[in-house]
């Protein structure tokens, strides 16, 4: 027979009611600001020398001896907020749609030009083309590229999903930078690994990118990580299983995401842009190592 102890059956501990932003109603948090004691999402969030701060308590006097543009409201990673916090999101979605719709009035020729492969021919007769030949924009081209509408589909359902509270908690600066770098991250492991003739698209590993980002984010806002982890897991199970995946482009572009989003979310506040961009610098450096030792190899 059970007992009834602090309001539970069985004898349970009564589990904390969830903190939901006061400015944001819908949006579950686990932070508060550090002087009204009031929960705030990451779109409400001031970084202040311990913790952070609410909009509301910056305008009314920060008190921390910061120079006055420090008031301004400002994400966790240190960027502005801004009214629409999926604009980048838009337009990234706006890009990849206006390639498809391209490539589905172009044909092959076009696919031709935009695939990322490491060194093949692409037509009977034609020149020896690639990334080893020296055609380093297809890394670019190539994230924005797909052929099947099942394929954009998924990928852009994915950024509409992760976008938007990455971008907000991130900034739009920093949230662009995410993508492209674990865009080319992925693109540059395929380059690495894959044969030199097989042909990669789509923007897979930017999304995956977004998966390791967001997993960061949660787990630096105390957030529940299961959801994210469980969507990870089961992309990561299509990865190694489905055909024609090159999940090459996943692993590296999750790898990219994941050490990016650490550095931008966990640098120290007095250092934060310094220690941001340089993360950004040592990563697309490694990208480009990366793609000299395998062009050697290749030519």
């Amino acid at each position: 027979m059970s007992v009834e102890q602090d309001g539970q059956p069985g004898g349970g501990a009564a589990q904390p009611a969830p903190k939901y932003c006061y400015r944001h109603p819908d949006r579950e948090t686990g932070i508060s600001c550090t002087r009204c004691e009031r929960p705030i999402c990451p779109e409400c969030m001031v970084a202040a020398s311990v913790g952070f701060q609410c909009p509301e308590c910056v305008r009314s006097g920060s008190g921390t001896g910061h120079r006055p543009g420090a008031d301004r409201p400002r994400t966790v990673a240190g960027g502005r907020v801004t009214g629409d916090p999926r604009l980048v999101t838009k337009v990234l979605l706006g890009l990849n749609v206006a390639v498809f719709i391209a490539v589905l009035a172009g044909g092959d020729r076009l696919l031709d030009e935009l695939l990322l492969f490491g060194r093949a021919v692409t037509e009977p007769y034609g020149p020896v083309e690639g990334v080893a030949e020296g055609q380093w924009y297809r890394l670019l081209t190539s994230m924005f590229l797909h052929q099947e509408i099942w394929h954009i589909a998924m990928n852009m359902l994915g950024l509409w999903f992760l976008g938007p509270p990455l971008e907000a908690a991130l900034g739009r600066l920093r949230f662009a930078g995410l993508y492209l770098l674990s865009g080319l991250g992925g693109g540059a492991l395929t380059f690495l690994l894959a044969v030199p003739q097989q042909a990669s698209l789509g923007a897979s590993g930017a999304i995956f990118g977004l998966f390791g980002a967001m997993a960061v984010l949660m787990r630096r806002m105390r957030y529940d990580m299961r959801p994210i982890l469980i969507l990870l897991a089961i992309n990561l199970v299509f990865t190694f299983t489905w055909k024609n995946i090159a999940w090459e482009a996943h692993v590296g572009g999750l790898v990219t995401g994941v050490l990016l989003a650490y550095a931008m979310v966990h640098a120290p506040r007095e250092r934060r842009t310094l220690v941001q961009a340089g993360a950004f610098v040592l990563l697309l450096a490694v990208v480009v190592v990366l793609l000299v030792v395998r062009t050697l190899q290749l030519t």
